[in-house]
């Protein structure tokens, strides 16, 4: 069976996110776009809602954690090359990244991380397989 992932982040400015992600090269599934969320296409099969803060708020009873402060989840996306991760860091420090990680190697890994606007904690990695 395939399944398709959908990863749900709050934001507090959504056209500000919608800029950051444009700038590191993200489209957006205006089908699932209103004031309220954006649907942003990461492949064929994964795809990161963001939500306003308080429309993502409907879909819970606990609290939203401040992603500034505390790191609720760490979303991992695969690149083809070590070329390509050090790209998307560059982009994103270009768009205004609070924050850029390390380069990390870790045997064949490669990779580093960065937040986006809101302090969600993005990684990227470039692994060969075989």
């Amino acid at each position: 069976m395939t399944m398709k992932t959908f990863v749900n982040l709050p934001v507090k400015d959504l056209d500000r996110s919608v800029r950051f992600f444009t700038a590191l090269g993200f489209t957006f599934d205006e089908n699932f776009t209103d004031e309220n969320a954006t649907c942003m296409v990461i492949s064929e099969d994964a795809y990161a809602m963001l939500l306003v803060e308080p429309f993502f708020k409907s879909f819970t009873t606990k609290d939203v954690a401040d992603a500034t402060r505390t790191t609720e989840v760490i979303t991992a996306l695969s690149a083809d090359s070590r070329e390509q991760v050090d790209e998307m860091v560059a982009k994103a420090r270009a768009a205004g990244s609070p924050r850029i990680g390390e380069v990390m190697e870790e045997g064949p890994m490669y990779g580093s991380n960065f937040d986006d606007p809101d302090g969600h904690h993005w990684e990227i990695f470039h692994m060969p397989l075989g």
